[in-house]
């Protein structure tokens, strides 16, 4: 390992100390110079310096000397190695979740209940590719109790590496769904890639498997998990005798919901939109009982939990002196949680001509994009709702080829367009659903619209 200097020591010993955007730098920051999609953050050192970086890394070793400017050859090696040295130094107990979808939503319902009682770091935002994952172990606090790191991947290998940089004790995979298939084809390449978290070879510290098993593709992962000595199988799906969702039963508008947790009950009361959320509440249970956790302590916060912003929370808003409720669910899609979405606006119980659907385009589904768009819409029924809208080039495509007669899709090309057309027709109480991928037309136009009109 590069032996430690002074900026080594510092990352080291604290906390929160690493950014990659100057807008973020607070006093004593440590910002790193990376290359970005529009700008490389070497146009940026002297603004990170004024507001009070400590320390800035750059590979560019044409800067004057500053004794705060530290240059490197290979940013990303240099760090590893540092992250490397600070995971080792970790006491306390670290969780990796991976999956297709659903692996922030699991961290935040997971830190939300832990921190109440535990110190504990976790990565911010959706910070999980090589990159994230590298800056979540360089901000971790030594001191704290409990880690927890998102892992994800875009392609083969990357769980991988991964996992043998956070080597985590508790492994979580939420699912396996229709995701990245632009670089793994099928949904069994993708089972396999995520496996790589709990291989011995790769992951040697992991001691408890939590899976949520319901397809083919996710019995590869029980398959490969039984292979592997000294790894417990926590399941928390139909199968399992220890962990799994009991009755359903209506309690006035709302829904009465029965857990069994390694055989006692355990009650709670949600609405629809926290319904599909019930299995990231069956993960933090099993976890805390797994660990002798005090598991009163999650039933108790359990009704202050909120949704993560762009993963299903709910805003009230005013368009066009009418308040409405629009469901953000712009982060991120695929085909299955977008039906999924579907299907929880389809279970709320307010009359079905109050309910309005907005659908971008998903991406990263390769060269089948256009058939995966199509087989929705042939899948959905809208007669059910009061307005279907689609936005994307892929739901252009599949209108143009929809020969359903009785379908009452509205396409739009243009976003203003939407918001002119929302102005018009929407009414009080109206609840609007909007599902997308990020980065898409949709995705921005919710932005937008939440900007312009929340209250």
């Amino acid at each position: 390992m590069i032996e430690l200097n002074q900026l080594e020591k510092y990352i080291i010993s604290k906390k929160d100390k690493i950014q990659i955007s100057s807008k973020d730098i607070k006093s004593g920051d440590v910002f790193l110079a990376l290359k970005g999609k529009r700008f490389h953050g070497n146009k940026f050192l002297n603004e990170a310096i004024d507001k009070g970086a400590k320390f800035c890394v750059t590979d560019n070793k044409n800067f004057k000397k500053n004794k705060k400017i530290i240059y490197v050859n290979n940013i990303y090696k240099y760090l590893s190695e540092i992250a490397k040295r600070k995971r080792d130094l970790y006491k306390g107990k670290v969780i990796g979740i991976t999956g297709s979808a659903g692996k922030t939503t699991l961290k935040e319902t997971l830190a939300f209940f832990l921190k109440k009682d535990h110190t504990i770091s976790y990565s911010k935002k959706s910070y999980n590719n090589q990159l994230g994952v590298l800056i979540s172990l360089l901000n971790l606090n030594l001191k704290s109790n409990f880690a927890i790191f998102e892992i994800g991947t875009n392609n083969f290998g990357e769980i991988k590496f991964l996992s043998n940089l956070v080597r985590p004790s508790e492994v979580f995979i939420t699912n396996i769904q229709s995701t990245h298939l632009e670089n793994f084809q099928t949904k069994n390449n993708i089972a396999r890639e995520k496996a790589d978290i709990f291989i011995s070879k790769h992951n040697n510290n992991r001691q408890n498997l939590y899976l949520n098993v319901s397809s083919k593709s996710e019995n590869i992962l029980i398959t490969k998990a039984k292979k592997e000595k000294n790894l417990k199988i926590i399941r928390i799906d139909n199968s399992s005798k220890k962990y799994f969702i009991k009755k359903i039963s209506p309690y006035k508008k709302l829904h009465k919901v029965t857990l069994s947790i390694n055989k006692k009950k355990v009650n709670i009361v949600t609405d629809a939109i926290v319904m599909h959320r019930l299995n990231n509440l069956l993960f933090c249970l099993a976890f805390y009982n797994e660990n002798s956790l005090n598991i009163k302590s999650v039933v108790n916060r359990f009704k202050f939990l909120k949704p993560v912003e762009g993963r299903g929370l709910v805003h009230k808003i005013t368009l066009n002196k009418k308040k409405i409720n629009i469901i953000d669910e712009s982060y991120n899609a695929n085909p299955d949680t977008m039906m999924q979405s579907i299907q929880n606006l389809k279970n709320i119980k307010i009359n079905n001509n109050k309910k309005i659907i907005i659908l971008g385009t998903m991406n990263e589904l390769g060269n089948n994009s256009y058939k995966i768009h199509y087989k929705l819409l042939k899948q959905l029924d809208d007669t059910i709702f009061k307005f279907v809208i689609l936005c994307g080039e892929f739901f252009e495509l599949s209108i143009k080829k929809f020969f359903n007669p009785n379908n009452e899709f509205i396409y739009f090309k243009n976003t203003n367009k939407i918001m002119q057309f929302l102005e018009e027709k929407v009414h009080n109480n109206d609840i609007i659903l909007i599902k997308c991928s990020n980065s898409t037309k949709i995705n921005k136009f919710a932005k937008t619209l939440l900007k312009q009109v929340s209250i």
